[in-house]
């Protein structure tokens, strides 16, 4: 299933991301619990290579935990600086040092020399992986737009967290060419990816039948499937409408409504913590 999806202000955002990026002392790269290889852009990673980077996992709520570990042991072992985080309360007081932690070498190297310096980190990931509620959450409050969906942040704004710390939002970016078409398919799975773009029946199709794979009895029971075997994709759309009841006027199956369902409630958790892809999958890399 081939994807594409690369709005003009993408290319303007990331002649914007830099000439800011002279202004920062080091970068916040956010990615997605659920699939951190897939949703690292490697254009932003090539990008702030001469900065310093930190890793945040996102939305790690939504993601296995057991397999969150295995991403965070293998991040560590690479050299990066990592660390898993969810929109939650009680994870701020742990994400603010670990973002002060990474900042206090730049306030140390001012001291020593008298200055009062005030630090500053650029926040930086693919859209709709949650730049925005973690910035409103270090500020503990609604700075900048929320939504859950791709493309909300459309300009870069500094906003102040502490005395000695400043964060950049900036607009979610992706890379002119998904040519890894599993990659591509995996962040429309989670929403980085508007959905007009693509065909959305077989997306959700795609994803029943990943998900049968991942957790086979959660999504039995979430969809109410009667069956897991099917003859074509087409009967998996119809199996997910006679199990929840989507049904119009003379007993036509909504597909419309059956594929919107089925991303909605992967994207918000309700089929369980689903992690799309370990590690492992990707040592000859």
């Amino acid at each position: 299933m081939k994807i594409q999806w690369y709005p003009g202000h993408m290319a303007k955002s990331k002649r914007l991301l830099v000439d800011q990026l002279k202004k920062a002392d080091f970068v916040i790269e956010l990615c997605d619990a659920r699939i951190p290889h897939s949703s690292r852009n490697p254009d932003l990673i090539e990008l702030t290579s001469n900065k310093k980077r930190v890793l945040v996992l996102t939305k790690s709520d939504l993601a296995d935990p057991a397999v969150t570990k295995e991403w965070l042991a293998h991040y560590k072992s690479v050299g990066e600086t990592v660390c898993a985080y969810d929109a939650n309360p009680r994870y701020m007081k742990k994400m603010m040092q670990f973002v002060k932690d990474a900042s206090q070498e730049y306030i140390d190297r001012a001291e020593n020399r008298g200055i009062k310096k005030i630090v500053r980190a650029m926040v930086i990931g693919v859209p709709n992986v949650g730049k925005s509620t973690f910035i409103n959450r270090m500020c503990g409050s609604a700075i900048t737009a929320v939504a859950d969906k791709p493309g909300v942040t459309r300009s870069n704004r500094w906003v102040k967290v502490d005395p000695y710390l400043d964060l950049l939002d900036t607009p979610g970016m992706l890379w002119p060419r998904l040519d890894d078409v599993n990659a591509a398919q995996k962040i429309a799975y989670i929403g980085t990816i508007k959905d007009a773009v693509y065909d959305v029946h077989q997306l959700s199709i795609n994803l029943i039948k990943d998900l049968l794979i991942l957790k086979p009895q959660n999504t039995i029971d979430r969809f109410k499937l009667k069956t897991t075997e099917f003859n074509n994709d087409i009967e998996v759309l119809e199996a997910v409408c006679k199990g929840r009841g989507f049904l119009m006027k003379g007993g036509v199956f909504d597909f419309d409504r059956a594929s919107a369902v089925v991303l909605d409630e992967f994207r918000a958790g309700k089929v369980g913590r689903i992690s799309l892809e370990r590690p492992s999958e990707f040592d000859n890399e």
